[in-house]
């Protein structure tokens, strides 16, 4: 008896094994009843005792790994099926005539949409556009704006301050540290706008966010004057809102202008008896306090120069008629897709 050659032609039968019927048939052949192997083993007590013990261990092994590779060739056999058949499921659940579904598109959010058209409209009245940190020091976000250490105008801004506080770092309350930024490193005649995002330590409301979106501008030229940024801003609301707009300045304070002015427009149709509408404050402005020139080696007696600064969030809940601030920062897709 040859175990050798059966041996070799068994373990290949078992690797060329296909499916489960293959790997059967193969089983069959050699552990069957009437299998190869097995018909071997009942030979064995035709044998001498000395033969029968030879060979009797030689079959015995050869049965044992017949079974165990048997066995393992199933489980590979039995999870090719399985991704097999999985495969095929999902080929029959495709319609490869069926037409293509088509995959919906994003769009800007509305607070996007706003800045770039702010932007688009200055740009074409030649301004350029400036950007800056968000987290600012004390000196750009304060001491360079005219505002010391103790002064009472501190109070306007609501301050998230960095730990720790002495470090004098602090999230920007404001866009005017880009335009101080932008001063010392150009000199004048320049015109820019700085456009960002600004936080303010403050409850929320229908109208109020810790953070929002502010877009701060900044003229300076040998004759600046008031006449000049009303002009300008009177022309940026009426492409803004694709109207005729009127505006009117009302005496305020800042301590980075002098004089200051806050900027109203007057918005809705008005009441049934022809009234106009009401106004509305949109921003704050004013000429560039001596002050803050000389923050950034200008010469005040040489450079005039405007500033102003108004929230995009605003533009926004008035262009698209939003009741509500929050709605912008809610990331509810139902009220993003309307724009």
């Amino acid at each position: 008896m040859a175990i050798s050659p059966l041996k070799n032609s068994a373990l290949e039968a078992i690797k060329r094994a296909q499916n489960l019927a293959e790997l059967e048939a193969s089983y069959k052949a050699y552990l069957g009843k009437k299998g190869e192997l097995t018909l071997i083993l009942r030979s064995l007590a035709n044998l001498s005792e000395t033969e029968r013990k030879a060979q009797g261990k030689e079959a015995n092994d050869l049965r044992d790994l017949l079974e165990k590779r048997f066995a393992e060739r199933k489980k590979e056999v039995q999870r090719e099926e399985i991704v097999i058949q999985e495969k095929l499921a999902i080929r029959e659940h495709v319609d490869v005539t069926a037409p293509g579904k088509r995959l919906p598109k994003g769009h800007l959010h509305p607070l996007t949409l706003v800045q770039k058209k702010a932007e688009e409209i200055f740009q074409s009245m030649g301004f350029a556009i400036a950007q800056g940190p968000e987290i600012e020091t004390e000196w750009y976000n304060f001491d360079a704006l005219n505002i010391p250490a103790n002064h009472p105008a501190r109070d306007m801004w609501d301050t998230f301050w960095l730990k720790p506080k002495n470090a004098g770092y602090l999230l920007r309350t404001h866009t005017s540290p880009v335009q101080i930024r932008y001063m010392e490193k150009h000199n004048p005649p320049l015109r820019i706008i700085a456009p960002g995002r600004i936080f303010r330590y403050e409850a929320t409301d229908a109208s109020h966010e810790f953070n929002f979106y502010q877009l701060e501008g900044l003229m300076v030229g040998k004759e600046v004057s008031v006449a000049n940024f009303k002009a300008i801003i009177q022309e940026f609301y009426r492409q803004f809102f694709d109207k005729p707009v009127s505006i009117r300045l009302r005496p305020s304070y800042f301590p980075f202008t002098e004089p200051s002015f806050e900027v109203d427009m007057r918005w809705g149709k008005g009441s049934p008896r022809g009234e106009a509408g009401k106004w509305l404050e949109m921003m704050g402005a004013g000429i560039v306090h001596p002050n803050v020139f000389r923050a950034v080696g200008y010469i005040p007696a040489e450079w005039r120069g405007f500033a102003f600064g108004m929230g995009l969030d605003r533009l926004a809940m008035m262009k698209y008629q939003i009741p509500d601030i929050r709605l912008l920062y809610s990331g509810d897709l139902r009220f993003l897709q309307q724009f």
